[in-house]
């Protein structure tokens, strides 16, 4: 048995692939170019070699993508995508042809286009990730996959997109109170979702269920993981990401708060602000919105305490390093690198009733001590 779980980011896609029975220590992972980086990579060298360039595919991450699209446009060469490829730029088709200088054609027009590159947009692509594992002696055979994006939603065209991811995520919380709310069944993704959808479509193929969840809140569930950290009945964890850091206040009644802000917006001392404000219950969602962030949300305005520190994860916790709030970096499992794959297996967990039991043992610690060679598939 395996379930594959994929938490995609910005500048790393990290794999983890579970087998139960086995101590979660044990899991092979990968630590890999995000899909955005490497159309970014794909990108460059076609402006290199002169080439004109052919998006097609499904809606995906964008930034490192995108800029790599602007420099291929500066370059002097042509840039065509269809509609969804080119809405991983933007929901405004519009506004990529007046702004990045792409001309977006349609499926039939793409189809009729000669003398250059084709690159395919999709945030997972399971054929390189069966060869990758095949060439280890893996067959990828899972009885489940899962995997973690970040998704603005698509918001209407008099809508700031700040204000309708974080409309979003705070309707979702008053909805269903507890992380795992933030993670769908590929059938039950909400269509506002836009990037979700996406990968529901390019994991077409499966014959196993899929589960689509958010990455902020999938890394923080994981780094709830961390030995330090389960024991606690409130704590306050940030995951410091390449582009937007989103802290959770959570307690024994579920999430009492939450903000999420971008990270290049803000240095030691304002997310020091941030995270004291939300641990103090005074963070208001005008402060956060107001400073070019998403919001902030308090529901227990009661204070929590930060004598035993905050809980930070993510590829820019450093950000933190030397903290009057004295970071504990989570490591559950003793990866960082997995806190989201870790999220997403609790996700599995809790939406896949039959896969719950070998998860928790596994989340549990039990099997720590199988050795690898006594455990199938």
């Amino acid at each position: 048995m395996q379930i594959l779980t994929i938490d995609i980011g910005t500048g790393t896609q990290d794999i983890l692939l579970f087998r139960p029975g086995l101590g979660l220590e044990n899991g092979f992972k990968l630590v890999m170019p995000s899909p955005t980086m490497i159309i970014r990579e794909q990108l460059l060298a076609a402006a290199a070699r002169g080439e004109d360039v052919l998006l097609s595919g499904v809606t995906m991450g964008g930034g490192p993508s995108q800029w790599a699209a602007e420099a291929h446009r500066r370059s002097g060469r042509r840039l065509f995508a269809t509609p969804d490829a080119a809405r991983s730029f933007n929901d405004d088709l519009e506004w990529v042809r007046r702004e990045l200088g792409i001309t977006v054609v349609s499926e039939d027009e793409a189809a009729r286009l000669e003398r250059l590159t084709r690159l395919t947009l999709r945030d997972v692509d399971l054929g390189a990730l069966r060869t990758t594992f095949q060439a280890f002696g893996i067959d990828l055979q899972p009885q489940a996959v899962a995997v973690a994006v970040f998704d603005h939603g698509a918001a209407p065209a008099d809508v700031s997109d700040r204000q309708f991811r974080f409309d979003y995520l705070e309707a979702r919380i008053r909805t269903e109170n507890r992380l795992t709310a933030f993670a769908y069944l590929a059938e039950a993704i909400p269509p506002i979702l836009t990037r979700m959808q996406a990968v529901a479509q390019s994991c077409r193929e499966l014959d196993c269920p899929l589960v689509v969840m958010d990455t902020a809140p999938a890394a923080v569930l994981g780094a709830t993981f961390d030995p330090q950290v389960a024991p606690r009945s409130r704590s306050l964890i940030a995951n410091i990401g390449n582009f937007h850091t989103l802290a959770f206040r959570l307690g024994p009644t579920g999430i009492e708060g939450l903000f999420e802000h971008h990270t290049g917006l803000i240095d030691r001392p304002r997310l020091e602000t941030l995270l004291q404000g939300l641990a103090d219950g005074t963070l208001s969602h005008a402060s956060v919105f107001d400073d070019h962030g998403h919001g902030a949300l308090v529901l227990h305005p009661e204070r929590l305490p930060l004598e035993d520190g905050v809980i930070i994860t993510g590829p820019r916790r450093s950000m933190l390093a030397g903290s009057r709030l004295r970071p504990h970096y989570a490591v559950p499992f003793g990866d960082m690198m997995i806190a989201g794959c870790i999220g997403l297996l609790a996700a599995v967990a809790d939406h896949l009733p039959g896969l719950h039991g070998p998860i928790r043992a596994a989340l549990a610690g039990a099997g720590a001590d199988t050795p690898p060679w006594e455990v199938e598939g």
